[in-house]
């Protein structure tokens, strides 16, 4: 078992930068997939970005060359570097532990709200 804290979330302006972070309590080196999602209101969750414990990633078409995933194993905290933020970026992202890169497992933290706005 695993719980997940999300922070760095907030308001920012279109073009801008944020840097997402997610702190497990336990160590991740052998937890193989580790991902970001996001749910706008009234919409799905959906996958943003995954991460291997290798360094592989599988990134969102839509935030492809936009976002960054990392993690940081010996501080067991995965990253999400967003730069160029869009308002359609707005939405709770969530971390996660994931089965692959595509596909969410049953750990979720409680996820931080990003604003994309003027």
């Amino acid at each position: 078992q695993v719980q997940l804290v999300e922070s760095g979330g907030d308001l920012v302006q279109p073009g801008g930068s944020l840097r997402l972070s997610c702190a497990a309590s336990r160590s991740i080196f052998s937890i193989a997939f580790m991902g970001w999602y996001r749910q706008a209101p009234e919409k799905q969750r959906e996958l943003v970005a995954a991460i291997r414990n290798s360094g592989g990633t599988n990134y969102a078409d839509s935030v492809k060359g936009r976002f960054t995933i990392s993690r940081d194993n010996a501080n067991n905290t995965v990253y999400l570097q967003m730069n160029n933020l869009k308002p359609e970026d707005t939405a709770v992202y969530y971390c996660n532990v994931m089965r692959n890169y595509y596909n969410s497992g049953s750990y979720w933290g409680q996820g931080t709200q990003v604003t994309v706005s003027e």
